[in-house]
Order: C-alpha cells, then sequence, then structure tokens
C-alpha cells in the first residue's frame, strides 16, 4: 500500500489540522485582553499546540507530494520527526522551569511524553519507509493522528484555562468594586429618625 492509498486519510487529517489552527489563533486572539500568565507560558502551553498541527499538515503534504519516491519521503518525514523531537524537548525543558504555572501530571503527558513519543515514530517510521514503505505509512499515520489529538486536548485544556482566568478577573473587580457595608465611599450611613 502506497501513499497514493492514503490520499483521503491524509486530506482529511491535513485539512483537520489546519482548520484547528485557524481556531487556535482565533483563541489566542480573543483572549489576548485576559492576563493569564508571562509570555514564557504562551510559549510553552500555546505555540506547541500549532507546531503539532503544523507538524500534521507537512505530513499530510509530504505524503500527498506527486511522483514521491520511498526515498524522498523517508527524507521528507525523517525530517519532520528530527524537528519535532527537537522542538518538544526544549518545550519540555522550558515547561520545567516555567514560573507562572505549575504543570500536572496531565501537564506532562500531552506536552512532553505524548508529542516525543509522536515525533519519535515519525522518525523511525520516515527512515524505515525507504525500505518498508507500506508498513511506515501506517504508523506515520497513527503518529499523525496522536498529534492531532494532542493538539486538540491542548487547546481545549487552553481555552478552558484562559476562559476561567477571565471570570476570575471579573468576579474580583465586582468584588472590589462593591463597598464595604456601613460604608458608601468611605462616608459612614447615618441613621435615618
Amino acid at each position: 500500500m502506497g501513499p497514493a492509498e492514503w490520499e483521503t486519510f491524509y486530506v482529511i487529517v491535513g485539512s483537520s489540522a489546519a482548520a484547528l489552527t485557524g481556531l487556535q489563533f482565533v483563541v489566542v486572539a480573543l483572549s489576548a485582553d485576559v492576563t493569564v500568565g508571562h509570555g514564557s507560558d504562551v510559549e510553552v502551553f500555546a505555540t506547541p499546540t500549532i507546531v503539532h498541527f503544523c507538524a500534521v499538515l507537512l505530513i499530510a503534504a509530504s505524503i500527498a507530494v506527486p511522483r514521491q519516491t520511498p526515498r524522498t519521503l523517508a527524507v521528507c518525514l525523517a525530517a519532520i520527526g528530527i524537528f519535532g523531537l527537537i522542538y518538544v524537548v526544549a518545550v519540555t525543558m522550558r515547561v520545567g522551569r516555567s514560573t507562572g504555572y505549575m504543570p500536572v501530571l496531565e501537564d506532562w503527558i500531552f506536552h512532553s511524553i505524548l508529542p516525543i513519543a509522536a515525533y519519535t515514530i515519525i522518525l523511525t517510521s520516515g527512515i524505515g519507509a525507504s525500505s518498508h514503505e507500506g508498513g511506515a505509512l501506517y504508523f506515520i499515520a497513527a503518529a499523525a493522528v496522536l498529534l492531532l489529538l494532542v493538539g486538540i486536548h491542548n487547546a481545549w485544556d487552553a481555552a478552558v484555562y484562559i476562559s476561567q482566568a477571565k471570570r476570575r478577573r471579573i468576579e474580583d473587580a465586582e468584588a472590589s468594586a462593591v463597598p464595604s457595608s456601613g460604608t458608601a465611599g468611605g462616608v459612614e450611613d447615618a441613621e435615618e429618625p
């Protein structure tokens, strides 16, 4: 089974990754008025989601290139795997130094462990694609779907975190605007006869 048989799969996966990338841009733009940590938190938690979606898009594009040979496909996929691994390792190191938000186990799983697994599969399957193209394509497909699911999880997690931060900010503003009982603008209420 060669890349041509995977065309429909990668049209679906690639277009999903592209659409989700656009939605992530919308989430980031809508949250611009909400302060949710430091700029480095965006690099650690938001930007990798875009990178994973773009990696899926690159995989889909690599598979769809006309007259792609097993050797050129292997080079494309191995390159995506190498660059993805380097990026995720760098992000993982930044997660450990994050000061605005302390990651929990779920964050480590979805921001480090699963992406490292996916890019490792892409790298090793990419290398294997030159000699065992048919089998490697199944592993590449699994890794692409894994990255898509990781990106969806992380985008949802970020959207929920941002909405909760916005709600807390509104509640804090409302609480500080309510005058304390017995005073109005710092003047004691006078008793009426």
